[in-house]
């Protein structure tokens, strides 16, 4: 690989075997759309300017895409493929332009190599758009920094505005592109410049003021109570301190598993160059990994923080590792070599169908059942439902559940996609309480479907005339029972008392 076109040539070679293994993955029938992916894709039906927790680009995304290609899971995991294979694009380019082509590639791989790539580029979140639009606009504003061109500070803006359509973690670029400038002692060279990104740039936050503004501001209270404000607080302050290092606990050993625990010893080596040798190259691609870490990570005392909260700075992380290693020995060499290979090849062999039949082996079945639990089972009990549902020969019929998971992988999974409802039963709020909900069917002959994981009944909450059916619905995972749901026909909608959600 000495020559410009065969590193360029090898990044593809690479990538689209990824590619063409993630799409294998989208055709085993024991997987279904993760519960997420589900409410995003439900989301592309009712299309808002914004939603209760997030902004409106994925279901944009989800509805050109099952627009394309139909509702179903490729519809929907389109995106990720693609959205992945252009962060890893980027950060190759990226790689390139700053080291050169041997380690943009190595860079590209050190990426996907990453547990958090992984999940990004395989499973149609908010994390997947975001995250390739970080890393556009991180590679934009290098340039529009180094080139002194305003175009780039423009380029910068879009990719930035778009990133706030994907979530509002997004904003961070501008303190981050800030405090660079400040550091690089060349903000008052660049205010005119930092004035015109920023107003490019906010431009991704009119979506989320309008339906706010419309809708008593619902999603930045949500983010309020995400970050720990209005929870009530305990006298043991002890066991406050104990819990808090517990959550700071697991956000560290999060954090360690989402860049893959084989690539460790590397990117302690490279960050302690960083800080070593002061390169400015790598202290602009350090500096929004360390911004992000330090504030989730000091949030994390506060609220439980998800593990895949930081991650969309981390690609920075993998040029950082990919321009030490290449000057290091031969240890250091096959330390990267083995790393990259066994950090690619373990998620291969879990989403690949089992070939092998390695996956056949009873612990490693065992953990795969559990790893996909909430993965599975949605498009045969939907398919028992509509069964059910034809057999009793019923046509005024709605369908609910007591979450929004179970609720939206329903309206993915039977037929004809209808609009389902959900009824609380203790669950804090969201998009479901902003629709038209179930209140619609009070004293009608409809007939309710409730499917549920959890309830055997809709208890008080929901009060019918009669019940016309019910059974337990058994699911397996590849032969082996999985779990069973509740399927319950009821009729007429007579008292609707659902609880009513105080946090957000």
């Amino acid at each position: 690989m000495k020559s410009k076109l065969s590193y360029r040539v090898s990044f593809w070679i690479v990538s689209l075997t990824i590619v063409f293994a993630k799409v294998l993955f989208l055709f085993r029938p024991e997987i279904d759309l993760f519960t997420e992916e589900a409410q995003y894709w439900l989301w592309s039906r009712n299309l808002a300017w914004h939603y209760y927790s997030k902004p409106p680009l994925i279901s944009y995304l989800n509805y050109l895409s099952t627009g394309l290609f139909g509702i179903n899971e490729f519809g929907v995991r389109f995106n990720p493929i693609i959205f992945g294979l252009g962060t890893s694009w980027i950060t190759y380019r990226f790689g390139t332009y700053l080291y050169g082509e041997k380690v943009g590639f190595w860079a590209s791989l050190i990426l996907q190599a990453m547990p958090f790539w992984w999940l990004i580029s395989t499973f149609h979140t908010t994390d997947t758009s975001l995250t390739f639009f970080w890393s556009l606009t991180v590679y934009f504003l290098y340039r529009a920094h180094s080139e002194k061109k305003k175009r780039w500070w423009i380029f910068a803006g879009f990719a930035a505005a778009l990133g706030l359509m994907a979530k509002a973690a997004m904003v961070l670029a501008f303190p981050f592109i800030f405090l660079f400038l400040i550091q690089q002692n060349t903000l008052a060279k660049n205010w005119k410049n930092l004035v015109l990104f920023s107003s490019v740039m906010f431009l991704g936050f009119l979506p989320m003021f309008i339906w706010n503004f419309q809708n008593d501001f619902l999603t930045f209270k949500h983010l309020a109570n995400l970050a720990g404000a209005g929870k009530e607080s305990g006298n043991d302050s002890g066991f406050l301190f104990g819990k808090a290092l517990i959550q700071f606990a697991e956000y560290m050993g999060g954090q360690l598993v989402m860049v893959s625990v084989f690539l460790l010893p590397l990117i302690v080596g490279s960050i302690k160059n960083v800080f070593k040798f002061k390169s400015q190259k790598k202290f602009y691609l350090i500096l929004p990994v360390l911004l992000t870490f330090i504030s989730f990570g000091f949030l994390s005392f506060f609220t439980q923080i998800l593990v895949n909260w930081p991650v969309f700075t981390y690609s920075g992380l993998a040029i950082i590792v990919s321009a030490w290693i290449v000057n290091q020995s031969q240890t250091f060499l096959k330390l990267r070599n083995w790393g990259v290979a066994i950090s690619i090849c373990l998620p291969l062999i879990l989403i690949l169908p089992d070939f092998t039949f390695f996956k056949s082996i009873p612990p490693i079945k065992k953990g795969e059942r559990q790893l996909f639990k909430r993965m599975s089972g949605y498009d045969p009990l939907a398919g028992r439902v509509d069964y059910l549902k034809d057999s009793l020969r019923l046509k005024d019929v709605f369908v609910f559940s007591e979450t929004y998971h179970m609720a939206s992988e329903m309206s993915f999974y039977l037929n004809d996609n209808p609009q389902t409802y959900m009824l609380n039963m203790g669950a804090r709020k969201n998009q479901f309480d902003l629709w038209p909900g179930m209140e619609q069917f009070l004293n009608k002959d409809n007939v309710g479907i409730f499917v549920s994981w959890n309830y055997d009944s809709t208890g008080d909450f929901a009060q019918f005339d009669s019940l016309l059916y019910e059974e337990e619905f058994q699911v397996f995972f590849r032969g082996e029972h999985l779990r069973s749901a509740k399927i319950q026909f009821w009729q007429g909608l007579i008292e609707f008392h659902p609880y009513q959600p105080e946090t957000y």
